[in-house]
């Protein structure tokens, strides 16, 4: 374990304290923000390390009172708290480790989620509006804001395609795991036999990128207007709101008629593209790191078969990580936590494996 490291964040962190009391930070609200911001991402790692401590500390003085202690009963309850805390010490290790593995930069940032109907028909573009209600219900778990950009809808309740922006602190982190293929397996409610179909939905999971991650040369971006439909007030259908913006160098195109203004459609197609070119150069990068040793948990391959909704048996699959849940209604109402929590835990010993070897 690094301990120069660990070391250097309990000094990291004294220095913050001692500029947050100093007169001239409370002016600037700009350094303000920047050493508060630094002191919560310093604070698990420098408390888990204070844990470590005075856990080898106890160790010690508990070796100690062994030596010196001669009474059996106390000898006795002496070693039962020794091996306790060694147990202990070796949790606070695997923790540190853990905190110790380098930050995904990405982690804060919003995100910009697509879902399209697959293999299935009908039935596919229901399922992808369950997904898109799902993913509703646990940003509001998360008391996250969503923003929806494009929505495509079948007439039965069904979407053919939805796109949405999730607000809110630790949204790529919470939810970067769910890109890829998501399967059910149920009884279509228009099949008269009782014959269990199974029916796809594409997921796609974006951070939201800024302009300086990304620069759009306009003279590459072609813009169509259009009138919006669907349900969205007065303006639909009567005034050329939504925006088709075309990138010609990648053939991106992208569709928004959220709003009823032109100038924001463009600037949430804008923010789309941006997204949608960040993480191809994502993709670009986790394939590069990828070439030598594949990680079990992806994050961005929207053709991986992830996980099967199976309705009858009441089941959600992970395949990922071999997990399986009786708890499918749960899930489908938001209850996403347990999933996202396992395939977290999935992806840092993957990553911790990788670094030890690397060690």
């Amino acid at each position: 374990m690094n301990f120069d490291r660990l070391e250097a964040v309990l000094m990291r962190q004294v220095e913050i304290l001692n500029q947050l009391q100093e007169p001239q930070t409370s002016g600037d609200s700009a350094l303000l923000t920047k050493l508060l911001k630094e002191q919560s991402e310093l604070a698990p790692v420098a408390d888990a390390y204070r844990e470590y401590l005075k856990c080898k500390e106890t160790i010690e003085e508990s070796q100690e009172m062994l030596a010196e202690e001669t009474d059996d009963e106390m000898r006795a309850m002496l070693k039962e708290e020794l091996q306790q805390a060694k147990e202990d010490l070796q949790d606070h290790e695997k923790n540190l480790k853990i905190l110790l593995i380098p930050k995904d930069p990405n982690d804060d940032r919003n995100v910009i989620v697509e879902i399209r109907g697959g293999a299935g028909g009908d039935e596919a573009a229901l399922f992808a509006a369950e997904v898109y209600r799902m993913y509703v219900k646990y940003a509001e778990s998360q008391r996250w804001k969503v923003e929806t950009m494009d929505m495509e809808d079948i007439g039965i309740g069904g979407l053919k395609f939805v796109s949405f922006m999730i607000r809110g602190n630790g949204a790529w982190s919470r939810m970067k795991y769910e890109s890829g293929v998501h399967r059910v397996q149920r009884v279509p409610e228009t099949e008269s036999g009782g014959r269990i179909h199974t029916s796809t939905c594409t997921v796609a999971i974006m951070p939201e990128a800024e302009e300086v991650d990304v620069v759009i040369d306009m003279n590459d971006c072609k813009f169509d207007v259009f009138r919006a439909s669907g349900n969205g007030g007065q303006c639909v259908n009567t005034t050329d709101s939504a925006v088709r913006l075309t990138h010609l160098p990648t053939g991106i195109v992208i569709s928004c008629q959220d709003e009823k203004s032109q100038l924001k459609n463009k600037d949430k197609a804008l923010k789309v593209l941006r997204a949608k070119l960040y993480a191809l150069e994502m993709m670009r990068a986790h394939e590069e790191q990828a070439s030598n040793r594949r990680s079990q948990i992806g994050t961005g391959d929207r053709s991986e078969k992830i996980r099967t909704y199976n309705f009858p048996q009441g089941r959600v699959t992970d395949h990922r990580i071999n997990l399986t849940l009786y708890k499918l209604e749960k899930i489908m109402n938001g209850d996403l936590d347990e999933i996202i929590d396992a395939c977290t835990a999935a992806d840092q010993a993957e990553r911790l494996a990788m670094q030890e070897e690397e060690n």
